[in-house]
């Protein structure tokens, strides 16, 4: 069975899309309206940028735009490179692509056991716009075709009237209930929580759907990490377009992957190091084992459904990979090191001056 050594969020420079969700992050910073981007490099040199050997192994990579992650032109040709290279990919979607669906069930089956589609739930804006079916549809074949899914609702309040229906369609069309989400306030530097509920109150909403995902991220929402962290090791940041590599979200380029694909990955962990008030995506950082003394469900158990016909949203490849942890595919840095680096604002420049 293959290792996962590191989890790579790919991000997506693209704020296009074909919904207009009023809670997303593009909607809040009015980013729509800018032409879709063409990549500069081809999906073989993507490849040879991220080959296993230069990776240290097999990979968990993500795409996620800002806006609908396969608006981009190619994008199926670069996932599919990397497939083949050997590595396990995760594609995040709305879903409503019909053509951009059925370029991917078009994959080789061999390939499709390597991936994963989470397939955002947006039911207010789907039902608006006539979609619920064109979704589902999807969904169901992408699954039916070998392909392991899940389906995410994000919380807003204008969706509480109407979430017991979605949930409802959602079970006459899957055999089973979506997953929940967080969503944050893109209004405010803290990224709190976006809703007007109190916390028990958005708790008790949102929480009654039996989500391993809604519960782990809840509970971690708003609690900073002060326990020793490998992103910038074992988990890491690229911008797809550009290729600048950072240690985690938010984090300044360490290194662009693309300049010269045979120069090894500059790898350091971040450590206690993190500037932001909590995890900004602990639900999938800490279950993969980024944070190795935080206990917490596995990635596969967030993501998973069990269907009423006893089918499961993940099959077996993703479901192993999905149940791996970081912490046990990697060699854990000693005392000194972990000492060294949390407070290397203060050792490193002592060391310079010694150096001169």
């Amino acid at each position: 069975m293959d290792k996962v050594v590191k989890f790579i969020n790919v991000h997506v420079k693209m704020s296009n899309c074909t919904l207009r969700c009023h809670y997303c992050y593009v909607t809040i910073h009015k980013t729509f309206g800018h032409p879709i981007p063409q990549l500069q490099y081809s999906p073989s040199f993507i490849r040879q940028a991220l080959n296993k050997k230069r990776l240290g192994g097999c990979c968990h990579l993500n795409f996620c735009a800002d806006g609908e992650t396969l608006l981009l032109p190619d994008l199926i040709d670069i996932v599919r490179e990397l497939l083949e290279e050997g590595h396990y990919i995760s594609i995040v979607t709305n879903a409503t692509l019909t053509k951009k669906i059925e370029q991917i069930t078009a994959l080789p089956e061999h390939l499709k056991r390597h991936l994963f589609v989470k397939a955002s739930y947006h039911y207010l804006e789907l039902s608006n716009r006539n979609l619920i079916n064109t979704f589902f549809e999807n969904v169901n074949a992408l699954h039916k075709s070998g392909i392991s899914i899940t389906i995410e609702i994000t919380p807003n309040d204008e969706l509480i009237p109407f979430v017991d229906e979605a949930v409802k369609i959602c079970y006459d069309h899957t055999g089973a209930a979506p997953h929940f989400t967080l969503a944050r306030d893109e209004h405010f530097k803290e990224l709190p929580l976006l809703t007007k509920l109190s916390r028990e109150e958005y708790r008790k909403t949102w929480g009654k759907f039996n989500s391993t995902l809604f519960d782990f991220k809840e509970s971690i929402f708003g609690v900073p990490v002060k326990r020793f962290c490998y992103a910038g090791e074992w988990f890491l940041c690229l911008d797809l377009l550009s290729g600048d590599m950072s240690k985690c979200y938010g984090t300044p380029t360490i290194q662009n992957i693309y300049t010269d694909p045979e120069e090894p990955l500059k790898l350091e962990a971040i450590g206690k190091g993190c500037p932001r008030a909590h995890c900004f995506n602990g639900h999938s950082l800490i279950p993969m084992g980024v944070v190795p003394s935080i206990k917490s469900p596995t990635y596969a158990e967030e993501r998973d459904r069990i269907t009423t016909d006893g089918r499961h949203w993940l099959y077996p490849d993703i479901a192993a990979i999905f149940s791996q942890r970081l912490y046990d595919n990697n060699s854990q840095l000693p005392w000194y090191r972990r000492a060294y680096i949390n407070h290397t604002s203060v050792l490193k420049p002592l060391k310079r001056l010694f150096s001169k």
